[in-house]
């Protein structure tokens, strides 16, 4: 039996859709290095958010941690974000995978789950640019300020989001370079001042270890490899540039985390219970003064400013693509004339991301990583069972594994997903409930619109599915 005889009518719409851009258009998409460093902002961002793991589990645990976790969770994502976006390189990403696995229902629920997940957390970028500007300028702290500075920093970002993916991907090549800069400082100054025997310390005598914030602080520093998959229609060659810039996003991300996080336990005395999020500041200027502390917490906001917008770019090309496959109504897939960037959806990403960012939302985070880690699942059977489903169509990437492998592969880290979903408080479990039956809702609210024909759609699927 032929690929094409298996698939059903919008498979083959999509595959064809799908295939590598002509040269023609080529100069003006996103090429190799600029996506390195998209891929990287979308992961991490730099050290800065690690030192929790030092506090919560010691030197050791923490070292380990960055070491071995990569292996059990970032490298099969990332080789399954290689795989699906070099086979499926549209917009839209673990949305197209998801409906070519199981149907538009699960496409149209990934993609609720993402979307939600991605503007709400993007929400929490400007606050932290906020927090760390307000160390320099105390003005900032409270009040009116706050509020100000918190509304025009979201609004300053987005409109560089809106000049256009190129100039956003070289934009996070400088901030990616100049935010590392003081770590590289760091790390000199250190050299002469490490005691190896300083790594393999369990602790210090009497501190609990908080094994639920050391998981959560690896499993959020090393995730959304995936998130980089929603603009593949916008990437140059991505059948060759996807696999390529994963791999070296991958060896950027992991040396950003490992070598800083050795140099600054082995060159200091452990006091555990300051290693939270905003040390290694503190670090630098024990280490080698004033002018370096200043300088991580100025690099710690561009690195903020780096998350921000690889985030928004994220949310708002997966936007484009739910409207390009016929999940939102086709307006919503509007570009600008002198840009071509989908202001439409960046306008409404940062119109949530806004709304959410003046509010307490730490049930919020914790009920959209929730959200998040349910796609994560999703996404790892969208993969398995598009093996199965397509198993010799084309994959100008592919995990060198046969299907009991990938599964292995896959079950490692579905069951941390597991684990990190089973320890959520039931509020958590109340608003991710409330958000998946309102994702729901959209579903078969956008399935009523078509049959009504109230709204234009790009994509007719009921017409595909009757074929």
């Amino acid at each position: 039996m032929t690929e094409s005889s298996q698939s059903s009518p919008r498979s083959r719409h999509l595959l064809e859709e799908h295939q590598p851009s002509s040269t023609a258009t080529s100069s003006k998409k996103l090429a190799l290095i600029p996506l390195i460093f998209l891929i990287y902002f979308e992961v991490a961002g730099g050290p800065y958010g690690e030192e929790s793991a030092v506090g919560a589990a010691g030197p050791l645990f923490a070292i380990l941690g960055f070491l071995i976790f990569p292996f059990i969770w970032s490298i099969p994502e990332a080789l399954i974000t290689a795989e699906l976006s070099t086979t499926f390189p549209g917009n839209g990403g673990f949305v197209i995978w998801a409906d070519q696995a199981f149907g538009p229902f699960w496409g149209s629920l990934m993609g609720s789950w993402k979307f939600l997940s991605g503007v709400i957390n993007m929400a929490s970028y400007p606050v932290l640019c906020i927090d760390y500007l307000q160390l320099l300028f105390p003005i900032f702290s409270s009040g009116s300020p706050r509020y100000f500075a918190i509304f025009f920093s979201t609004l300053l970002l987005s409109i560089l989001n809106y000049t256009g993916l190129s100039i956003v991907g070289y934009t996070a090549v400088f901030l990616g370079v100049v935010s590392l800069s003081p770590f590289i400082v760091l790390i000199l100054f250190s050299i002469p001042k490490i005691d190896p025997s300083r790594w393999i310390s369990l602790g210090q005598e009497g501190v609990q270890k908080d094994w639920n914030l050391f998981f959560n602080t690896l499993f959020w520093n090393l995730n959304f490899w995936d998130n980089a998959s929603t603009l593949a229609g916008e990437v140059n060659e991505p059948q060759k540039n996807y696999p390529r810039a994963l791999f070296s996003a991958g060896i950027l991300t992991c040396l950003a985390y490992l070598i800083p996080l050795l140099a600054a336990t082995g060159s200091i005395p452990l006091d555990q219970g300051k290693w939270v999020d905003g040390y290694f500041a503190n670090i630098a200027e024990i280490i080698a003064g004033k002018w370096l502390k200043i300088w991580m917490e100025f690099g710690a906001v561009l690195a903020v400013i780096g998350l921000f917008e690889a985030q928004l770019s994220s949310c708002a090309y997966q936007f484009l693509g739910m409207a390009d496959l016929g999940f939102l109504p086709g307006f919503c897939s509007v570009r600008s004339k002198w840009f071509n960037t989908p202001w439409l959806g960046i306008l409404i990403s940062t119109s949530i991301s806004l709304s959410v960012s003046y509010l307490n939302f730490a049930d919020i985070i914790s009920s959209v990583n929730f959200l998040y880690s349910l796609g994560m699942l999703l996404e790892f059977m969208s993969f398995l069972w598009l093996r199965k489903k397509f198993p010799v169509i084309k994959r100008p990437f592919r995990v060198p594994l046969g299907l009991p492998g990938l599964v292995v592969m896959c079950l490692i880290p579905s069951g941390f997903l597991v684990y990190v979903m089973a320890v959520a408080t039931k509020v958590v479990y109340l608003v991710s409930a409330l958000l998946t039956v309102l994702g729901i809702v959209w579903y078969f609210f956008m399935k009523l619109c078509k049959s009504k024909m109230w709204l234009a759609f790009n994509l007719d699927r009921e017409t595909e599915e009757g074929d």
